[in-house]
């Protein structure tokens, strides 16, 4: 998460003391959080300490990992293809005259052979 997101530092403490290590995945999480991982991507701190879910834990990671393919912003370092990238928004806007032109080629592509509607 530091090399992702330069402005959250995660000081990394090796203990073996289980609440600070449970306390390390938990800042990890909240990082992860507000980089934009949504909620329903997020693992539980107990999936990772006590290897209760681990796939979880590697959904999380794939999440992470589309969204800093996608960001672009430079920070993430590995291999592109590694992931997929999110979908982004292409609006597009029609006028009702390209609309209605659409409209009449599916009638005309679907409507069996001698029931084309007449136009108008």
């Amino acid at each position: 998460m530091n090399s992702l997101n330069g402005n959250t530092a995660i000081k990394i403490k090796n203990t073996a003391m289980a609440f600070k290590q449970m306390e390390q995945i938990s800042l990890f999480l909240r990082a992860a959080e507000n980089y934009g991982i949504t909620k329903t991507d997020m693992f539980q701190t107990v999936d990772l300490f006590e290897g209760k879910d681990l796939a979880a834990v590697q959904r999380t990671l794939m999440a992470l990992g589309c969204l800093a393919v996608t960001k672009e912003d430079g920070n993430y370092k590995g291999d592109p293809s590694w992931f997929h990238r999110k979908a982004q928004e292409n609006r597009r806007d029609f006028s009702d005259e390209q609309l209605q032109g659409g409209k009449m080629s599916l009638v005309f592509k679907w409507a069996p052979t001698g029931a084309l509607p007449r136009p108008g």
